[in-house]
């Protein structure tokens, strides 16, 4: 068996996928693209930063060093995330703008990565613009196409790829996982999972202070919404924004600092397209983080749901029982479903770029009408 990479390590939960990654870059014998397919928190995009990190770094992944922070950090020039540029899909003018910086050399690494989320959305003219191009690669290219099923693709595009599957990680497997790789007991383990998804990111939601602090503020908001007037629930929604925005501010700084170390080599268009890029990333964070937010909305009236249904089991949010007790004791069974009807109202306004204050807003009132309005009205 090869050797695995110290960057490769936080594909525990999926070690056949680590074995085969680990494997190709042991004989040399990477494809210039893959495509990783399997469901929302199996581990995908933590395989294609650990998977950049490994071809981008002199030492093969150390997962410590200069380059693979940056990876890391989203800030390596050499490392480019792509996200759909509209809610329907990727657009045309970003595969052309990849396709003409993958021409380009790469500026510290001697390969340049691609890696392309929710490849899904990847569709119509701009999957076929795409095509040519993993047809015939330019040299020391790699792209990583991750999605949840082939099926979502465009055939031609799938079968240019190198298909990587990704298995369900089982909440009991998730949770050692998470306690293997930090100081976190089961509780928080499972909190984390609930709210952050994958082991890799739920180990990230536990480092960051300001993301538990979300939580935190979460919690709260449902806790007093049946109290709160109109009001209460914009500043709770403000605030619970504004939450979200404050780990934002270290990757705006990474990216500045990294732009200020290629202002010497890279012409004003370059320049152009990394400043593009950093403010898609920024706002693929902000979106991100607001989905962890409504995670832990969904997570703690799916807990109130089990009460009311007088499940017999742990809850999930056991730090806050006495917060789920509150809440089941004053509603039922029907409100608490339109709740969660809320909260996934809000996921796809989201998903559809409606301003996140407005979404949080919007879905606050909805939650409070729904366990706050007397049986004979609902």
């Amino acid at each position: 068996m090869a050797a695995v990479p110290a960057a490769l390590g936080v594909l525990s939960d999926q070690p056949r996928v680590r074995d085969f990654l680990a494997t190709a870059l042991a004989d040399e014998r990477l494809s210039h693209a893959y495509l990783f397919v399997g469901p929302p928190g199996s581990g995908k995009h933590e395989a294609a930063r650990a998977l950049a990190q490994c071809v981008v770094c002199p030492q093969g992944g150390d997962a410590t060093c200069d380059d693979c922070r940056r990876v890391a950090h989203h800030t390596h020039s050499d490392v480019h995330w792509l996200r759909p540029g509209s809610a329907t899909g990727y657009l045309v003018a970003q595969v052309r703008d990849l396709i003409a910086d993958a021409h380009l050399a790469p500026v510290r690494a001697r390969t340049k990565v691609y890696v392309l989320e929710r490849a899904g959305l990847l569709r119509g003219t701009a999957a076929n613009a795409l095509l040519k191009t993993l047809e015939e690669p330019p040299r020391d290219v790699m792209f990583i196409l991750c999605g949840r099923t082939t099926a979502a693709l465009l055939p031609t595009v799938a079968s240019r790829c190198q298909q990587v599957p990704f298995s369900v990680v089982s909440p009991q497997v998730g949770v050692a996982s998470v306690m293997r790789s930090c100081t976190a007991t089961t509780q928080e383990a499972r909190v984390a999972l609930a709210v952050a998804g994958a082991p890799a990111r739920a180990v990230d939601f536990l480092g960051s202070p300001a993301r538990r602090q979300v939580r935190r503020l979460v919690v709260g908001t449902l806790d007093s919404l049946a109290r709160a007037d109109s009001w209460d629930v914009l500043v709770a929604a403000r605030e619970i924004v504004a939450g979200v925005a404050v780990p934002l501010a270290d990757v705006k700084q990474a990216q500045e600092e990294a732009v200020k170390d290629s202002t010497d080599f890279l012409s004003a268009s370059a320049l152009k397209q990394v400043a593009d890029a950093n403010k898609r990333e920024l706002t693929a964070r902000e979106r991100s983080g607001m989905m962890e937010a409504l995670a832990a909305v969904d997570s703690l009236l799916r807990d109130v749901l089990i009460r009311c249904e007088d499940v017999r089991g742990p809850i999930v949010n056991e730090d806050s029982a006495a917060v789920v007790d509150r809440l089941a004791s004053e509603c039922d069974t029907r409100a608490v479903l339109r709740a969660l009807e809320a909260s996934a109202r809000a996921a796809d306004d989201l998903a559809h770029n409606v301003s996140p204050q407005l979404t949080v807003e919007v879905m606050l009132l909805r939650i409070k009408e729904a366990l706050t309005c007397p049986p004979s009205f609902r």
